[in-house]
């Protein structure tokens, strides 16, 4: 056993109450949460600051408002609806509108009514899906059209991007690639690809799948490996961003790429997972202690972009 820790020591893997006590209690303060645990609170200041973010097309309140619910689903062919402070991806409900007003046509071709889609928005109010169960409001927003340059890799959903972040610094990435066993999903936990990414140049590597090892995707066969993500400077420069938004400053910062809007940001959060470790085979610990070392030197996101793609160069990957 002690021979193990010593392993993990030396590659610099990060352990749950490490990450809790060396970085999420001593960089998040409490009064910053909120910007985590509330979509609309971070999609409000995301758009003042010109981040890309999903199109917000209404937010559901009350059960009163059902003539706006409708509304709003009339005057748009497809979208979203999400809570706002919902967790792991429960209550989100992918919708297109059909040539009957009363139906509506899901993810997977299946067709539901009005009536669904308004039972579906009250559970979301009384807080079905939310943090703690409590009362929560249904945001509608832009439905992303994945970019195509990840169809080789990915079944059905939108594959996404998350970006772990220091105090602006980006640390580590990795892609979540939908799957068969995800049910088109980019959820790790429901079966989802890991796949790590190079932060040097965007480029991804080979990824895990529950415990193992993936070099082709299950689905279509391709290589997972030697993706460049495009725009990916720009994917580093609006994660190290939303720490200037918001002052927490350890989170995740989840991105996806769309086909006519370029990277958007769906979310961030303040308890980041240590999936990505295992992605990139590569410990946190290091990177972010190294960084530590040199935040007060760097000032602008520009160099705090370069110090993350510095030392993840000085600390790569172990395989």
């Amino acid at each position: 056993m002690f021979s193990l820790i010593k392993n993990y020591k030396k590659a610099g893997i990060l352990g749950m109450n490490a990450r809790n006590v060396s970085y999420i209690f001593k960089y998040n303060k409490r009064k910053n949460y909120p910007f985590a645990d509330d979509k609309l609170k971070f999609k409000e200041v995301a758009q003042k600051a010109k981040l890309g973010v999903p199109e917000l097309y209404g937010v559901i309140k009350s059960a009163g408002q059902s003539d706006l619910l409708r509304e709003i689903l009339l005057s748009h062919s497809e979208y979203v609806i999400k809570p706002s402070r919902g967790s792991g991806g429960e209550g989100v409900l992918v919708l297109k509108r059909t040539d009957d007003p009363n139906l509506f046509e899901r993810s997977r071709g299946v067709v539901v009514n009005f009536d669904f889609i308004q039972h579906h928005v009250s559970n979301t109010l009384y807080g079905m899906y939310s943090l703690g169960g409590q009362p929560d409001c249904a945001m509608i927003e832009y439905r992303v059209q994945v970019d195509p340059i990840f169809e080789p890799i990915s079944y059905r959903g939108v594959p996404d991007i998350r970006i772990i972040v220091l105090c602006g610094v980006p640390v580590m990435a990795m892609i979540r690639l939908p799957t068969m066993a995800s049910n088109g999903r980019a959820n790790l936990h429901q079966g989802a690809i890991g796949a790590g990414i190079l932060m040097s140049d965007g480029v991804t590597r080979a990824g895990v799948q529950g415990s193992s090892v993936i070099t082709n995707h299950p689905d279509t066969g391709n290589s997972i490996a030697g993706l460049k993500i495009p725009h990916w400077d720009l994917l580093l420069e609006n994660a190290s961003r939303c720490y200037d938004l918001t002052q927490l400053g350890y989170l995740g910062v989840d991105i996806v790429l769309d086909q006519f809007k370029g990277p958007m940001i769906l979310e961030i959060n303040a308890r980041p997972g240590l999936a990505v470790q295992i992605a990139n085979a590569c410990g946190l610990a290091n990177r972010l202690k190294a960084i530590e070392k040199k935040l007060s030197k760097v000032k602008t996101v520009e160099e705090r972009i370069q110090l993350g793609k510095d030392v993840s160069l000085e600390y790569p990957s172990l395989s």
